[in-house]
């Protein structure tokens, strides 16, 4: 009888004990679920009022809300192109290829992205100071060229501030032109004396020659006068409209200080790996047309108000040399934006 009393109350003891805890936990189930809508109420409200003031800054002050739109995109994709930058050097350094083992889309940032960090490193500094977004934001908005990069521009400003790049640099196509033309004398003598000299001629004459005739005058850019180690000073660093004024550095946007040879061997090495890495990814036709743009401009052509079709054919023409130089004739390849590009319309247009 006694064991019997005691079976029945073990068995009912587990419930018991689940009904105390049952009852001890539910209301704070409860609770929990409760804060729940709270918190998602509230966040939805939030969320709801931000809208609406973006709306208002929008409707009110409409210039202002598109410069701050513009400007934390911009942020977003400088932190994008800064993060795959890294990723490029380190692939760089970790293989023995070097150049070859990027893409031209690695190349072109690994190019662009230090100068646009230099550029943009005060503006961001200065942002995480208290107070001064009121002075920075103003000036951001009068000075973007000179004080931001090409991920903080509107499309249109993208085009603009390319196209005053390039005016700027056209002022030095000349006197490299001129250089040229005061070393001809000296190869009186040399079996391509005849065809250079027509050349210069022909882009003298408003015309450009064809890429065969540039590529049988190779042999001019190995040596004497015209290879980088025998281009004179006065080639490198002319004084043209200024006085001591770069030409050939000027030309691709270079200071004209220190290891003046050794940066311009260095633009034509990367120059040369770009157009190698166009051919692998399918030719200047697999560009778009903002890529096309860019290639145009680095190389040293306008692209606007050209028709697609001509500037691939331009790059075209560019690369085909490009493929025919070596080491030894890198001059040649940093002076295809006068014996391609001199009299081409677009160019003049911009400074006549």
């Amino acid at each position: 009888m006694a064991s019997m009393v005691l079976t029945d109350g073990f068995e009912k003891l587990p419930d018991q004990i689940m009904y105390v805890h049952q009852s001890k936990y539910a209301p704070v189930k409860l609770k929990a679920k409760e804060e729940k809508k709270i918190r998602k109420y509230a966040l939805s409200r939030f969320m709801q009022f931000v809208t609406d003031y973006q709306k208002r800054l929008e409707e009110q002050f409409p210039s202002a809300y598109s410069m701050y739109r513009i400007f934390m995109s911009g942020m977003k994709d400088f932190y994008q192109d800064m993060k795959h930058y890294f990723r490029v050097v380190k692939k760089l350094n970790s293989s023995e290829e070097g150049y070859k083992c990027l893409s031209r889309k690695e190349l072109e940032i690994y190019h662009q992205m230090p100068l646009d960090m230099i550029r943009v490193a005060p503006i961001l500094l200065l942002s995480a100071v208290p107070f001064t977004n009121y002075v920075i934001l103003p000036l951001l908005y009068l000075f973007p060229r000179q004080l931001l990069c090409y991920h903080f521009w509107t499309l249109q400003q993208r085009m603009e501030f390319a196209v005053h790049t390039q005016r700027k640099r056209l002022l030095n196509y000349r006197p490299v032109f001129r250089c040229l033309q005061a070393q001809l004398e000296s190869l009186q003598g040399n079996p391509l004396y005849d065809t250079w000299s027509r050349i210069l001629g022909m882009l003298g004459s408003g015309v450009h020659p064809n890429v065969d005739d540039i590529l049988y005058c190779r042999e001019l850019f190995k040596g004497d006068p015209y290879s980088l180690t025998h281009i004179y000073t006065g080639h490198v660093v002319v004084p043209c409209i200024v006085p001591f004024k770069s030409a050939l550095l000027r030309m691709y946007g270079m200071h004209s200080g220190w290891r003046r040879r050794t940066r311009l061997a260095g633009r034509a090495e990367l120059i040369q790996h770009m157009d190698a890495a166009i051919v692998r990814e399918g030719g200047a036709k697999a560009l778009t047309q903002e890529e096309i743009r860019w290639a145009c401009f680095f190389r040293g052509l306008n692209p606007v108000n050209m028709k697609t079709d001509d500037a691939v054919e331009w790059l075209d023409q560019w690369i085909l040399i490009s493929r025919q130089v070596d080491k030894t004739s890198w001059s040649l390849l940093l002076h295809c934006p006068i014996l391609l590009a001199y009299n081409q319309p677009s160019n003049w247009s911009l400074i006549y």
